[in-house]
């Protein structure tokens, strides 16, 4: 028999999850092909996170497709809270209150010029939102899909990787790409090809959110049919009593769930009949429960990987970091990952980023791991240490002293959904690739401090009285690098440098008076990624220096 031909491709990227999915389409807008392996035949029907927080939902929308997200999961009218309650025929503990999608959107009308969330966090499941995903990159021809195929072997050498995959049916390719991408999940072949360990924390020891959990997909139709009051409607309802600990995420606003349970160990069997009677428990009722798929996790897990990739190689989300869900920072930090690799890796590729670009990305991205993953574990450990009194469910003084105690403790996890400093707040302080200057802000998980000092996102502003498609600054940033202007400075030595070198420049020239506040000069460069790479009241003395640095040279 023959050998294959071997097939070119600049990137080839070793799986289609979420994560994979946005680096091929972030790569085809920068104008870079890609082939895309994903081991499974189809996209996954099992749930799996239900945050795409402000961040995530703002490179859905540089993509063109945040309105499609924002149509699917919860209903616009459906309570986003999280409420903690003994049962739904027992006593509500708290409730933390959340602007329903519509509400929010109301918000965003109606906001500021310096309002610092164009986008705000959406709760959709990662199944319904992959289809869109899926949809987006089948139709972009610069992206070559192999669903169906798992890579085998991935070998590098000075001037490229070689790849072998196979089919279900047998069949078997080789590939040559400049670079190669795993986003191949926890258990990633590609990180494991390169020797590459985890450290951190493997698991949390605790009654709940701890150790062995399962998550469950279910569908109930009797749950909100004959049993959910549409006062007692949230998106997230945590289950706190004498009894029994679970928690349960609604995905569509009528009959389908996700519900979480602990099992005895990692072997354990999961035993759909315990859980469906804990859903009954929980309901204060028997109704039917179709258990329609589960998933496993480790409760308190906080790793990153040890490197990011080396030479040719590189990896991104659950390759390089694992999460506990609460937050829902896993698939969101991911998401991140892709946006900072994939102007980089079309740099190295189109020949305007030097050898040093790359290299970058590990450097700029691990210290993000660690603060994400940390943060993460933490609100898990919060979620395991509820006090549950004996008398939690008593119809008697002591059983209502106990519920205002614990009620009290539970009304501060609010940090858990006002984590707008995890979502916003990433910065590449220290990074070789940016042009330092000024004291960066303070990191806060749940407050975001918009800032001008290089190594940030780029602070937000409305330009003009519109608040839709077209409006925002990140709206007129280009895909390479944008170039700000608020005043007469013109910065054209940079312009000319830029040219020279053939990077992508925008210019963006901005009359608003917030802007020049916000951003604290002249004129700003803005990365591909939409992070600030420099800034200055003029142009440097050396433009061509300046870009050497910022490219990688």
């Amino acid at each position: 028999m023959s050998e294959p031909s071997v097939q070119q491709i600049p990137v080839a990227i070793v799986g289609g999850g979420p994560v994979g999915l946005m680096l091929a389409l972030f790569l085809d807008r920068h104008g870079v092909r890609s082939v895309v392996f994903n081991t499974e035949p189809s996209v996954r029907i099992h749930p799996k996170g239900s945050t795409h927080n402000s961040r995530t939902m703002e490179h859905y929308r540089r993509l063109g497709f945040a309105p499609r997200v924002r149509a699917l999961g919860l209903p616009p009218d459906h309570p986003t809270d999280s409420v903690y309650m003994t049962g739904f025929q027992g006593h509500e503990l708290a409730r933390l209150r959340m602007p329903s999608e519509r509400e929010k959107m109301a918000q965003v009308a109606a906001a500021p010029v310096d309002d610092q969330v164009p986008e705000p966090i959406h709760r959709a499941n990662q199944m319904y939102v992959e289809q869109v995903l899926f949809a987006q990159v089948a139709a972009r021809p610069n992206i070559t899909l192999r669903y169906g195929w798992q890579v085998t072997a991935v070998r590098q050498d000075a001037d490229g990787v070689s790849l072998t995959a196979e089919s279900e049916d047998g069949k078997r390719e080789e590939w040559r790409a400049a670079y190669v991408a795993g986003c191949d999940g926890g258990r990633s072949f590609v990180r494991r090809s390169l020797g590459i360990a985890y450290e951190g924390h493997a698991s949390l020891d605790q009654p709940f959110f701890g150790q062995n959990m399962v998550s469950t997909y279910i569908r109930t139709p009797a749950l909100y049919g004959s049993i959910v009051k549409p006062q007692q409607r949230a998106w997230q309802y945590w289950f706190v009593n004498p009894r029994f600990r679970t928690a349960m995420v609604a995905l569509d606003g009528a009959d389908e769930f996700i519900i979480w349970t602990r099992r005895a160990g990692p072997d354990a069997p999961i035993d759909d009949r315990a859980i469906a009677r804990l859903l009954c428990d929980a309901a204060g009722a028997d109704i039917p429960v179709e258990i329609v798929a589960h998933g496993v996790w480790t409760g308190g897990v906080a790793l990153h990987a040890e490197g990011f990739g080396e030479g040719r190689i590189w990896l991104a989300g659950d390759a390089i970091h694992l999460f506990t869900p609460t937050g829902g920072f896993g698939m969101n930090t991911g998401i991140d990952d892709v946006a900072n690799l994939a102007w980089k890796l079309a740099a190295r590729v189109q020949g305007w980023g030097g050898s040093a670009l790359l290299a970058s990305y590990a450097q700029e991205r691990k210290p993000i791991a660690a603060r994400n993953t940390t943060a993460s574990r933490a609100l898990a450990k919060s979620v395991g240490d509820v006090p549950v009194p004996p008398d939690l469910e008593d119809d008697s003084a002591a059983g209502a002293a106990a519920r205002r105690e614990v009620g009290a403790f539970l009304s501060t996890f609010g940090e858990e959904f006002a984590s707008i400093g995890v979502q916003l707040g990433a910065r590449y302080d220290g990074s070789p690739i940016i042009a330092e200057d000024g004291a960066p802000p303070v990191d806060d998980f749940v407050r975001y401090r918009p800032s001008g000092v290089p190594g940030g996102r780029a602070p937000h502003l409305w330009l003009g009285a519109g608040r839709g498609a077209g409006d925002s600054l990140f709206d007129r940033f280009g895909f390479g690098f944008t170039l700000l202007r608020f005043g007469g400075e013109r910065g054209e030595t940079l312009i000319a440098a830029a040219a020279a070198r053939g990077v992508p420049l925008t210019v963006l020239d901005v009359a608003q008076p917030e802007a020049r506040a916000l951003y604290g000069r002249d004129l700003v460069l803005i990365r591909p990624d939409q992070h600030i790479a420099w800034r200055g009241d003029a142009a440097p003395a050396d433009a061509d220096a300046l870009w050497a640095k910022l490219t990688g040279f």
